[in-house]
């Protein structure tokens, strides 16, 4: 079992995943570390994370460990929606196909899963720098990658924690299968790393099915986004 007062801080996308793990903490009774909401995106969380107030003082730190929390797409299809994940390691591949690849501090994991009562499966995760939404590509990538789910953060927060001595596990739920197409969102996220309203109504409705299946996922998993964080930290 880990000690849950060494997580100082949990990172963890704005919006509704934000709020899912918030309302997990409001049923914790005792230590509760801060959340801190990131924006969406390599490069919009990377200098987010480069410029917070909140962790200056965790940074000094070296015994604080910080978690990563949030939703994740499948690309393999043994993780259905629902599924909960754990990191072992993050990739990223570069324009010039390079892969490069961070790890989540294994001891933390470890104590992670056997306090999930081994339900969570431990994954190789993919950083992706924009939304992969047509299930062909998300196929492709799991068997060209060996990578099990993909997210829009992981590597950016490893990345920015690589030089310091903080330890980084990351828990995330499946919210997407890697057998149906998503609404295409790209164009709805700004260089900030926020989705715009506007742009996301008209984008859900140019594609229905799709919209109804992204919004139904992604409720369920966060849902369980919300369980796992105050069973986590009870």
């Amino acid at each position: 079992m880990f000690n849950q007062t060494s997580i100082q801080a949990i990172l963890v996308c704005q919006g509704a995943e934000y709020q899912a793990v918030c309302r997990g903490l409001s049923r914790v009774n005792g230590y509760k570390p801060l959340v801190i909401p990131i924006p969406v995106g390599i490069k919009p969380s990377y200098t987010y994370l480069q410029k917070s107030q909140e962790l200056k003082e965790i940074l000094n730190d070296p015994q604080s460990k910080v978690l990563v929390m949030g939703l994740c797409g499948s690309l393999q299809p043994r993780y259905q929606v629902g599924d909960i994940v754990l990191y072992a390691d993050c990739i990223y591949q570069q324009n010039t196909g390079e892969i490069l690849v961070y790890a989540c501090d294994s001891t933390l994991t470890a104590s992670l899963q056997h306090d999930l009562q081994e339900k969570a499966a431990v994954v190789k995760a993919l950083t992706s720098d924009r939304i992969i939404w047509l299930s062909s590509e998300k196929c492709h990538l799991g068997q060209m990658l060996a990578a099990d789910v993909v997210d829009m953060e992981g590597y950016a927060v490893l990345e920015f924690f690589k030089s310091t001595r903080l330890g980084v596990g990351m828990v995330r739920v499946v919210s997407d299968g890697c057998d149906r197409n998503l609404p295409n969102l790209n164009s709805t996220l700004n260089s900030e790393g926020s989705l715009q309203p506007l742009s996301l109504a008209i984008a859900m409705l140019k594609q229905p099915i799709a919209a109804t299946r992204l919004v139904r996922g992604a409720f369920q998993g966060l849902q369980v986004l919300e369980k796992v964080t105050t069973c986590l930290f009870n």
